[in-house]
């Protein structure tokens, strides 16, 4: 049976970075690791380690983009929950079996990574992201 392994990172979506930053570094002291583009979502995500987590300012990079969508909707604030799995394709399996909502049924792959979400619908509210670390091919 496919379990969780920790929370891997909690996603909030900002309009602007540079302005979300200020809070997390300035104020709590955390750092910045890094800035990526993820196209198939179309954002940008700045990486902010807090200790075997992380926390993720995601800003829309397209107007039909999901998190665009969102902070119309909803403004800023906590996008999703990241959940690390060891097994996402077992994962995926058990929750079709219990009827929940999925809104990937197949993992969506990218460099070193599978991920899929859970429907909001079928979680009390939260959009939950299943994650699973791909091993190094080294």
């Amino acid at each position: 049976m496919a379990r969780v392994l920790k929370i891997n990172h909690v996603g909030i979506a900002v309009a602007d970075t540079a302005n979300a930053r200020s809070f997390w570094e300035s104020a709590l002291g955390l750092t910045v690791d890094h800035v990526e583009d993820v196209l198939a979502q179309k954002s940008q995500v700045t990486f902010i380690p807090v200790s075997e987590s992380e926390i993720e300012l995601v800003t829309p990079l397209a107007a039909e983009s999901s998190v665009a969508k969102f902070l119309a909707d909803r403004g800023p604030g906590m996008h999703h929950l990241c959940l690390q799995v060891d097994d996402i394709a077992g994962m995926l399996d058990d929750l079709k079996k219990k009827n929940i909502r999925l809104i990937n049924e197949t993992p969506l792959q990218e460099p070193g990574r599978l991920m899929a979400f859970v429907h909001p619908k079928s979680t009390g509210g939260v959009l939950v992201e299943l994650y699973q670390v791909l091993q190094d091919s080294h």
